[in-house]
């Protein structure tokens, strides 16, 4: 078995890929995928979103090291283990990220990825409806990803924009377009009331054409002869197969697969792989480190009126609620409840947002097993650019051992103040008069948690992550001895090898990152084939004149 092109990993960034690549009829492309078919109402309602990222049908159940930081907690890190990947069991919140975020990429050495070289990236994946609203002009009309945005009926949706103006805070139309700023409306991947994955989107259709083909199996190392990928070698049914890659082998298995992969191939730190007696084809320090993540906390209060989602925290409603979406595709379970957002400036002097809101008009946790008694709702709240990294690394030589990954959460001073910061800010715009109609006692943190100490503590006990991991495989210049690949994703000292997922991002972007990797994978296609790419916008974002003075 061969194809020109072999992609590991069926996910957001390799379905992208495996359509691109595919779409001419001129190459033969293969997509190596160990995760199952992603047909289920569990996984297509959007309102059961927190149960396929607990299922280990659809989860590869990785976690986490004790975080020191963190008491020795060990948290979650899920990743789609299924046909789509993660964009098969995510939030579906589409964020594209801010510009300055790829400026930022840019300027650390990854040559024609600032924000006015993605921008048309974004336009071309988009199959944008922005319910009359938004920046038509910013946004794609005829990409195969259906981009759309929630009815917000209940009025708590409303009252958090409000709350965010009384506040002195902007308000943006979109987010995603011209005014990356302020209190709006949030936008999603989910079409008809269904989830629109990258599998739906890009993968699907591309397995209708003869050229393209799924090939199910566990992938266990890359296969590197005299300096060239030339196979993957992959497990099926208790045997060992060797695929052959007739131009490229292209990994996008995610930020804690693809370093994995990487190493077990003997691409990585030199001492890493020695210690776990791997044959050493390219020392490249970079790989597994720079692991970075979004982390947030769930500031939640009581509702005084019976509006919010706690009404369908019964069996009953639930089957009622189940129902009305299979069969018309409307109600709750057609929205994944994400319909509000804000995006904001922590302090004077910074020049873009760096807080993200989501708003949730339900007390309860992402995971789905905790709910508050009685009606509530809760903003999620997080710094988006922590200084503090971690690393994956290799746990041994096995390819079927979870790797060993240690986010190294707050280890920075400045993720304590910044999470302080988020929690007092919260508490500010829930107190704000929009929401007085609404507003019963803080549920969490409590009012008794005040000082810095005492905010500390509830942060240490409950900070989540919101499942943005990325970094691990850095794209930069040829010749910073950090960087995985080059500014066009082939992996630094193996030629015939790249990497096009959220592994390649330098630094994290603004929001989630369901978004960023789906143009990874676009983007890295047009490198791939050799065209040349898309022109650079001349757009330019709205960066508030105030940004020097005030946070508002």
């Amino acid at each position: 078995m061969e194809a020109d092109f072999v992609i590991v990993g069926a996910g957001s960034a390799g379905s992208a890929l495996a359509a691109r690549l595919s779409e001419d009829g001129q190459h033969d492309v293969l997509v190596l995928e160990h995760g199952g078919t992603d047909w289920g109402p569990l996984i297509r309602m959007p309102g059961a979103l927190s149960y396929p990222m607990n299922m280990a049908r659809y989860d590869w159940g990785l976690k986490s090291e004790p975080e020191p930081h963190l008491g020795g907690r060990v948290l979650a890190a899920p990743r789609g283990k299924v046909i789509g990947g993660s964009s098969s069991i995510n939030g579906m919140v589409y964020v594209r990220g801010h510009p300055r975020d790829y400026d930022h990429w840019a300027e650390m050495g990854a040559a024609g990825w600032a924000g006015a070289d993605v921008q048309p990236y974004f336009e071309r994946m988009e199959n944008w409806d922005g319910r009359g609203e938004g920046d038509p002009d910013w946004r794609g009309a005829e990409g195969p990803l259906h981009v759309t945005r929630g009815a917000r009926e209940i009025p708590l949706f409303d009252a958090f924009i409000r709350a965010g103006a009384e506040a002195g805070f902007e308000l943006t139309e979109d987010y995603n377009g011209e005014k990356p700023e302020g209190f709006g409306p949030m936008e999603h991947t989910i079409r008809n009331g269904r989830r629109w994955s990258a599998a739906d989107a890009y993968l699907k259709p591309a397995l209708g054409r003869a050229n393209c083909r799924l090939h199910r199996c566990l992938a266990r190392r890359v296969v590197v002869e005299a300096g060239r990928a030339v196979a993957v070698e992959v497990e099926r049914g208790g045997r060992i197969e060797r695929i052959g890659a007739r131009r490229e082998v292209i990994l996008a298995a995610s930020a804690f697969n693809t370093p994995k992969l990487l190493m077990l191939s003997g691409i990585g730190p030199g001492v890493e792989l020695a210690a776990h007696g791997i044959d050493i084809v390219a020392d490249r320090p970079g790989v597994g480190a720079n692991l970075q993540d979004h982390l947030e906390v769930y500031v939640q209060q009581a509702c005084t009126q019976p509006i919010t989602l706690y009404k369908h925290w019964n069996l009953f409603s639930k089957a009622l609620v189940g129902a009305e979406w299979l069969f018309f595709g409307t109600g709750p379970g057609a929205s994944n409840q994400f319909e509000s957002a804000a995006f904001l400036r922590s302090r004077a002097g910074v020049e873009y947002p760096d807080i993200q809101y989501h708003f949730l008009p339900f007390a309860v946790r992402y995971d789905g097993k905790a709910a508050a008694e009685g009606h509530g709702y809760q903003a999620h709240v997080g710094p988006m650019r922590s200084v503090s990294r971690g690393a994956v690394t290799l746990r041994s030589s096995d390819p079927k051992a979870a790797p060993v990954i240690r986010f190294n959460y707050m280890s920075d001073p400045s993720d304590w103040r910044d999470f302080r910061h988020c929690v007092r800010l919260t508490r500010e715009i829930f107190a704000q008069p929009a929401f007085a109609p609404y507003r019963g006692a803080e549920i969490q943190p409590g009012p008794d948690v005040r000082s810095d100490d005492e905010l500390d503590d509830f942060i240490r006990a409950h900070v989540e992550s919101a499942y943005h991991p990325c970094g691990t495989a850095r794209i930069g210049a040829r010749d910073d001895s950090m960087a995985v690949v080059d500014p066009e994703c082939r992996v630094i000292g193996v030629d015939g090898l790249r990497v096009a997922d959220s592994s390649i991002i330098a630094r994290i972007t603004n929001g989630n990152l369901n978004a960023p990797a789906i143009m990874v994978g676009e983007k890295a296609a047009d490198h791939i084939l050799g065209r040349p790419p898309l022109p650079p916008s001349n757009r330019r974002p709205w960066i508030s004149p105030r940004w020097r003075e005030s946070d508002r």
